[in-house]
């Protein structure tokens, strides 16, 4: 957000630039004062009229579509959606915070321009009203501690799962070599190098690779560096002091001797070496043309792995597994939203209201509206099997026709829908993802603001994966690694972890 002053300006752009879009997709495209329609409430048979700004997925759903009629039906809706392009959302979003010109219900994601306005009172403060909400409230608290701001719950989540990674791996490749799934760094050395030397595949030939690093290895919140160091006992990010004070994950004995791996691995060409020009989805082509032994991914592709590779190897086993470590089993917990729906003040006046529209997103996760989310229309999307679970009838329509839906409304999959019928990799796929909840090694610093990280944080991130690439590849040493941190202290990143240390006293305070 640019700033609030800017707030006459952008409104003028919003209805000259945008030609009234954003401005009807608030109105909610009804005559009704916000007043009038917080005077509904949830068992009225009129139904209930929301604007909502969602972010497009695939082509915009046809006006009145069976799908939407479905989701009205079953809450008692009329739902104006305002579908804005991915590629424009976060700015379309930036200006109706600043203009105060929003939807009922706003889809934001947790950056310092959103908790900015959060911290400002733009949006309602929902955390009280949560019990009264039964599916909501059913959901893990962690959901929505990864979303606080001082404290304080301004939305609600758009849940998706918060440990998704595992190890995704060729079983019977393990089982030619005589290996089991590594769990110590002398482990993954030995199967890496087992995998890529000694013909797991007995084609004869030198054209495997134990596994394989990409050009953005070390970046993000699904960072492949993270995981297995987090997997090794490292921190998810940061770590905490006894003393609050806070440590980078990238200072860490566990995380350090991740990288000396993947020296290691490189430096006897175990490893690609132009690992850092490489695409992750060019890996994925290799892994699915059957030359990758191991990859570190979410833990529910590994059906999709099988199906790929059954094409082209029949006899191909593919298997996921939980990372079990020196510590046991550990996995970096993720945001767990792809998206925080807000209600605006600006337009929502009503505390009836906010319990009306709070009321819409927990029926979502009633079991049609569930089923209807997850798995579509019966007999069009899907079929009922016998045993009362579900097979996709039309799974191409079913991304087509219900996939924006789905990727923006709540929903958990396997909280009250109709279970998937699967193959075996599939079940233990889903199960690993739910499982890894209960080892889900979360980032302390998720909900703590610090100015800097705002406004310089990237670019000091880049200063270290840099100097991490460096490393690697031989161009500096640990001596070297280790003066690079220092510099980025100096640049800036000291100043942020005694922002960090700051902001955490100050939200553990007694």
């Amino acid at each position: 957000m640019k700033t609030l002053r800017k707030t006459k300006w952008v409104s003028v752009f919003c209805v000259a630039a945008l030609a009234g879009s954003i401005l009807a997709g608030c109105s909610g495209g009804s005559g009704e004062s916000p007043s009038a329609q917080g005077s509904a409430t949830p068992d009225s048979s009129t139904p209930f009229e929301i604007s909502i700004g969602l972010a497009q997925v695939g082509d915009v759903p046809e006006k009145g579509n069976e799908v939407q009629q479905a989701i009205e039906k079953n809450t008692n809706t009329k739902l104006s959606i305002q579908w804005i392009p991915n590629a424009a959302y976060d700015e379309k979003v930036n200006l109706m915070i600043a203009s105060g010109e929003m939807p009922q219900l706003l889809k934001v994601q947790y950056v310092p321009n959103t908790i900015n306005a959060m911290q400002s009172g733009l949006f309602w403060e929902v955390g009280p009203y949560l019990k009264d909400y039964k599916n909501i409230s059913a959901q893990n608290q962690q959901f929505f501690n990864n979303i606080l701001v001082d404290g304080k719950l301004y939305g609600i989540p758009v849940f998706s799962d918060i440990a998704r990674a595992g190890i995704v791996y060729r079983k019977d490749w393990l089982d030619n070599l005589g290996l089991k799934v590594p769990q110590t760094m002398e482990d993954w050395y030995n199967v890496i190098k087992a995998m890529t030397l000694n013909d797991p595949d007995n084609n004869g030939k030198k054209d495997t690779f134990g596994t394989l690093l990409f050009k953005r290895y070390n970046e993000g919140q699904a960072s492949l560096t993270t995981r297995f160091a987090v997997a090794m006992g490292a921190p998810n990010k940061w770590g905490v002091n006894p003393d609050g004070s806070f440590t980078p994950e990238f200072e860490t004995k566990e995380y350090i001797d991740v990288l000396k791996l993947y020296k290691r691995l490189y430096d006897e060409k175990l490893l690609n070496q132009d690992f850092a020009a490489f695409d992750s989805t060019e890996a994925d082509k290799l892994f699915d043309a059957g030359r990758v032994g191991i990859k570190i991914a979410v833990a529910g592709t590994a059906k999709s792995q099988q199906d790929r590779l059954s094409k082209i190897d029949p006899n191909a086993i593919v298997d996921v597994a939980q990372f079990n470590g020196p510590k046991g089993i550990r996995v970096a917990g993720q945001t767990g939203n792809s998206g925080i729906y807000v209600i605006p003040k600006s337009i929502v006046k009503t505390e009836a209201e906010v319990k009306r529209l709070l009321t819409f997103l927990d029926t979502l996760m009633e079991p049609d509206t569930a089923t209807l989310l997850t798995r579509g229309i019966e007999n069009k999307h899907y079929v009922k099997t016998t045993d009362n679970q579900s097979e996709f009838k039309d799974f191409t329509l079913f991304q087509r026709e219900v996939k924006p839906y789905r990727d923006n409304l709540l929903q958990m999959d396997g909280y009250n829908n109709l279970p998937l019928k699967d193959v075996p990799i599939g079940i233990k796929g889903t199960q690993i993802t739910r499982d890894n909840m209960n080892y889900s090694i979360p980032n302390p610093a998720q909900t703590l603001i610090s100015a800097t990280y705002s406004e310089r944080g990237k670019e000091l991130e880049q200063q270290i994966w840099d100097a991490q690439t460096k490393f690697i590849m031989g161009k500096i040493d640990e001596a070297g690694y280790m003066a690079e941190i220092e510099k980025w202290k100096k640049a800036g990143g000291q100043q942020i972890m005694d922002e960090y240390k700051a902001a955490y006293a100050k939200q553990n305070k007694k």
